[in-house]
């Protein structure tokens, strides 16, 4: 019998003993054992934060993100394989493509966001602070990466998913992952780390992988370290009630599964296509992956007089679920991930059966295609019914992980605001309607109970990725009962693995420590003018003063006409009386434009390619006719730009095929009182030199 491999430490070691034995979900047939019996954790925890850790550490933001897209690319050439150790658990094409697919967009959508930072190890978080008078003395935050190493605890739904979407984000933010899939499934988990690990595109030491049991794991962390978990409720209260992580303070994340919901908008009606679309979005989210989602629909709340033909609407699409062998194309819905799982939904089902009644489906026969009841692990979808959700405790506390899911009356939205968070936390609510005022009040209310809420109408449904699809620049998780955590959310998930520390000095310690140029840091002389320097040539802080130009009346109208913009400050017959002018005002981007003219230097060609667009533009003091105004440019930021091979010509024109990075450049307007009239920065594409 095959047993599955543990990558740690640099090899693949398979436990002592004979370990868990683990089923082809659709046929019962015996694939392989599990165990990490005879491991040493602390070894493990120790080769991630002194081998793993440090290499990560070493790339920049943009070498992660490279690293993650290179990574993407590969795993993408071997779905087929993949596809095929995916069926064995119990899930179809189109389950294994939210699993396999999902999992490696997570790496993509990861690697997209070095766009978004610096080209260091590091990078600022948010704005940068002055704090003193004379300008001498200022205050931001930086983000570094954790010493330690990310652990990942994951659920047996989605194998591959669980583990891209976690990894993806401690790869790129700096730290390295000890990952633990549900034992069940760790064997598709395991085919994808070996095939991670062939690939020598991470770092040694940025990812090992246990097959089973995780032993005393979590009594190794450090307060460094960050602990992710994806599960049942009580598990994650039992894991994040370690003493080691209590004492450590080590950030643990927790997504745990959640009685979400869906609501059906007073306004829908069975004529309108909102009607459909709920149906279609109930029958979905209780088949696909046979209901075994953290995010499934567990409660349907109707308006009470639409609760029959709901109900039974419902019940005819689930009937016409083709259920059976994931490999028969004709196969809509495959089995459950094994034989406890069947059984632990049948006992859950059996709970909620005190209080409600099966209106579809049953929990002893289903109809099947190619495929044996008794020894794969199939169960038909149930819908449930339960008229008085007041009175009922279980079906707002009890979860059947599986496709089963409970309809529910309410008689007005506030009695459905209610229901919805009688769940006590979820990971997501939909509401269907087409009324966007029922939409905005339902969302303002039920927002404090649900990590993520999706308006799901005519006009979103077709491109919409539906109630239960996470996304990677969206969060993922909830509070309350679904963990009170969060995973992804585009950089939001980054910075869950980067220690934020506060910086105080003077602008041009903080400028030289963060390699970003700020307000009042000290210039650079850069010997010729800016623009005439090749992206690596540049410095941060290369800085020009440039000489002033007087602003007229004639000026202003002219820039009124040309422009179309003849707002009352900026004409010359206006009573500025009661006004927050004294005379004709010149416009804001009037200014700006003549002060592109006062630091462009546009006597020959240059390496300067093109603007690339403007952030930040503020106008600070009014321009009267008589100022004279100069620029001081400076060189703010440098990222680099992924070159493209391009075949198109069109492609060349637009300059894809040239090696360039994208150039910050600080940009101050003065008046000739030497006070700020204006401010931006404004980015350009700088050719690279040609070597």
């Amino acid at each position: 019998m095959n047993k599955l491999g543990n990558y740690i430490t640099g090899n693949w070691i398979t436990g002592d003993g004979d370990g868990q034995q683990l089923y082809n979900a659709v046929t019962g047939d015996a694939i392989a054992t599990a165990t990490t019996k005879g491991l040493d954790f602390a070894s493990i925890t120790n080769y991630a934060r002194t081998v793993g850790n440090p290499a990560l550490r070493k790339m920049t933001f943009h070498e992660r993100g490279n690293m993650l897209k290179a990574l993407a690319m590969h795993l993408r050439n071997h779905l087929e394989k993949f596809y095929q150790i995916s069926y064995q658990t119990g899930a179809t094409k189109a389950d294994s493509w939210v699993d396999i697919e999902g999992g490696i967009g997570n790496l993509f959508a990861n690697a997209s966001l070095r766009r978004k930072l610096p080209d260091e190890t590091f990078c600022i978080d948010g704005e940068s602070h002055n704090l003193s008078l004379q300008n001498t003395f200022m205050g931001t935050h930086i983000l570094v990466p954790k010493e330690g190493v990310a652990i990942h605890i994951n659920a047996f739904n989605f194998p591959v998913w669980g583990m891209l979407e976690k990894i993806a984000v401690n790869l790129l933010a700096g730290m390295p992952a000890i990952v633990k899939p549900a034992t069940v499934t760790s064997y598709l988990a395991e085919a994808f780390v070996k095939e991670i690990i062939a690939s020598k595109i991470l770092p040694e030491g940025a990812l090992q992988l246990i097959c089973g049991s995780a032993g005393d794991l979590l009594d190794h962390v450090t307060s460094q370290d960050v602990v992710t978990f994806t599960g049942s409720a009580s598990t994650g209260l039992m894991l994040k009630s370690n003493p080691h992580i209590l004492q450590e303070s080590v950030p643990f994340t927790m997504e745990a599964d959640s009685l979400n919901c869906i609501v059906l908008g007073e306004d829908v009606t069975p004529d309108k296509p909102e009607w459909n679309i709920f149906v279609k979005e109930v029958r979905k989210e209780m088949t696909l992956k046979a209901g075994q989602r953290c995010t499934g629909i567990r409660r349907i709340f109707v308006p009470e007089n639409k609760m029959e033909d709901l109900w039974k609407a419902i019940a005819v699409s689930l009937a016409q679920t083709v259920i059976g062998n994931p490999l028969n194309e004709k196969v809509r819905m495959g089995s459950l991930a094994g034989q406890a799982q069947r059984n632990e939904v049948k006992e859950q089902v059996q709970k909620l059966l005190a209080s409600s009644q099966i209106v579809y489906g049953s929990l002893d026969s289903v109809e099947l295609v190619d495929a044996d009841a008794v020894n794969g692990a199939f169960l038909s979808p149930v819908l449930l019914m339960n008229d008085k959700p007041f009175a009922s405790q279980e079906v707002h506390s009890v979860e059947a992980f599986g496709p089963v899911s409970t309809i529910m009356p309410y008689k007005n939205l506030e009695e459905a605001i209610e229901l919805s968070k009688m769940g006590k936390g979820s990971l997501c609510s939909s509401i269907v309607t087409a009324d966007n005022a029922v939409a905005k009040k339902y969302v303002i209310s039920a927002a404090t109970h649900h990590g993520r809420i999706l308006v799901l109408n005519n006009e979103c449904a077709k491109e919409s990725t539906g109630h239960g699809s996470p996304l990677p620049l969206l969060v993922h998780g909830g509070p309350g009962r679904a963990g009170g955590g969060e995973e992804m959310g585009g950089l939001r998930g980054v910075k869950h693995y980067l220690q934020r520390t506060a910086i105080q000095g003077s602008p041009s310690t903080i400028t030289a420590i963060t390699n970003i140029y700020q307000p009042h840091a000290k210039g650079n002389n850069p010997g010729k003018h800016p623009f005439k320097k090749y992206f690596e040539e540049l410095q941060i802080g290369d800085q020009i003063t440039t000489a002033a130009r007087t602003i007229t009346s004639e000026d202003i109208d002219a820039f009124a006409n040309l422009s179309g913009d003849h707002f009352y400050a900026h004409n010359t017959n206006t009573n500025f009386e009661g006004t927050m002018f004294e005379q004709q005002v010149a416009h804001g981007y009037f200014i700006m434009s003549i002060g592109a003219g006062l630091f462009v230097d546009g006597s020959h060609k240059n390496p300067v390619l093109l603007n690339y667009g403007i952030d930040e533009l503020r106008f600070t003091k009014p321009v009267y006719p008589g100022s004279e105004i100069h620029i001081r440019f400076t060189c703010k930021e440098k990222l680099p730009n992924d070159k493209r091979i391009v075949e198109k010509p069109e492609d060349k024109k637009r300059g894809d095929d040239i090696d360039k990075g994208i150039v910050k450049w600080y940009v101050e307007m003065i008046d000739e009182t030497n006070e700020i009239v204006g401010a931006a920065t404004i980015l350009t594409m700088v050719a690279k030199k040609l070597v």
